[in-house]
């Protein structure tokens, strides 16, 4: 494993950018496969996710052209093929890519093949959700040794919905799937985040007929062709957020080039009762430490337009230097909470609860999950040796080392690469004092 040798202690203060959002733009890349003209992705950030995406369109025949630097990705998918099973094994990995690119394929080719799949282990993130609604669409799921094969003899036809959580997956799944079906799709229940928005922007750009109710119902009337699309896709508010954590956590000054006030205004909020001031203008934000006291908060994590459970790492590292007892209830991901160990090694008050705290009760309540967590500050964070356990909370260990005293190493950190381009050229600007083995 790599690891990042982090001297902390140093504020960090300067300028940063950041580019599309790493939950969208591989779902934009997808969609280009329902397409019968090439399309082009604009805003691209160079990170792992877009490289498995990429090379998993490229093993089905799509011609993908990439300008690193200028952030662009031109998708052609005039010669969509069958790729072999072993391939889409080797190249996925642990990346979850592969299930929403089933919808796509089945209309291309009559068939889509997943391997067994991985991800950040945040909470069971079943893919149950994929398969019901492929199955509804009237598409075949064939389960054999080497993963999940699904086919569609009879084409796939319009169907009704109901989500029983407003899950940003299975949005996504039904919304690549419904827009070449045969007749009309109702979803009831359904995410409505930003990246969703974009997605149906760019499915709208090459032929999709979609209408969203304010109601989480959304309908798709089938189309017979889709045609590409050029997009630019908006900016990664989670990153923009974790980088303004860092900022707060450390006693810092950053200036986010990119970042939107619009998807971010929940996260802003709390920024600001936290008492961390930021200045906005028509390039980024800047996000700084008041240089006094933090406030403890009361804080729950829910689906848009809720505080995003992507956000809530990073600021549980900032709250540990906060005044007081802060109270963080996490709703969507029951198992979000593993990644304070580090913290409390390193020297953090945290203390987590099966309970429901400082809310209603979620759907995670009395079923055994540690989801809720209280933080008490303010505390002198320590080095230490730390393993990152997933993407965000990867990136959390990272805004913990570089405030604590001494010099902690951070293993693993290839998994920060999958979400965070350039993470740690963006440190060095920063002024931290890094080194990477």
């Amino acid at each position: 494993m790599s690891q990042l040798r982090v001297d902390g202690g140093t504020p960090l203060s300067g300028e940063i950018t950041v580019r599309g959002a790493k939950n969208f733009v591989s779902k934009a890349m997808v969609a280009a496969l329902l397409g019968e003209e090439p399309s082009e992705l604009r805003n691209v950030p160079e990170i792992r996710d877009v490289n498995v995406v990429a090379g998993l369109l490229q093993l089905h025949g799509v011609q993908v052209a990439r300008d690193v630097a200028g952030g662009v990705v031109r998708l052609d998918p005039s010669n969509v093929e069958s790729a072999h099973k072993a391939d889409i094994d080797t190249h996925a990995g642990a990346s979850r890519i592969p299930i929403l690119l089933c919808g796509p394929l089945l209309h291309r080719l009559g068939e889509a093949f997943i391997p067994d799949l991985g991800g950040c282990r945040i909470g069971d993130r079943p893919i149950d959700y994929h398969l019901d609604i492929l199955r509804q669409f009237g598409a075949q799921v064939d389960k054999l040794d080497t993963g999940i094969l699904i086919t569609a003899p009879r084409g796939l036809q319009g169907t009704k919905v109901h989500l029983p959580y407003p899950s940003v997956g299975a949005t996504e799944q039904l919304l690549l799937t419904a827009v070449r079906a045969d007749g009309v799709t109702e979803l009831s229940g359904a995410a409505i985040e930003p990246e969703i928005m974009d997605l149906i922007a760019v499915l709208q750009r090459m032929g999709a007929i979609i209408s969203v109710d304010t109601d989480r119902v959304i309908r798709v009337e089938g189309v017979d062709r889709l045609g590409g699309y050029v997009h630019t896709a908006l900016a990664d508010r989670i990153e923009a957020a974790s980088w303004a954590a860092a900022a707060l956590a450390t006693g810092g000054d950053v200036y986010v080039r990119g970042a939107e006030q619009p998807s971010m205004m929940t996260f802003l909020n709390t920024f600001r009762k936290v008492g961390g001031t930021f200045d906005i203008d028509d390039d980024g934000i800047r996000f700084r430490h008041p240089g006094t006291e933090l406030r403890s908060i009361v804080l729950e994590t829910d689906v848009h337009p809720g505080f995003m459970t992507d956000w809530q790492q990073p600021l549980v590292v900032a709250l540990t230097q906060a005044s007081g007892l802060s109270i963080v209830h996490e709703t969507v991901y029951e198992n979000r909470f593993g990644f304070t160990e580090a913290l409390r090694q390193m020297g953090a008050t945290i203390q987590v609860y099966r309970e429901c705290l400082g809310g209603l009760e979620c759907r995670f309540g009395r079923r055994n999950f540690f989801h809720s967590a209280v933080i008490s500050g303010p505390t002198r964070l320590r080095a230490a040796d730390i393993e990152v356990p997933d993407l965000r909370g990867g990136f959390s260990h990272l805004i913990a080392a570089l405030a604590a005293e001494g010099t902690s190493r951070v293993r693993g950190i290839e998994l920060i690469d999958r979400g965070y381009e350039n993470f740690t050229g963006k440190l060095e600007a920063l002024g931290a004092k890094i080194v990477r083995d």
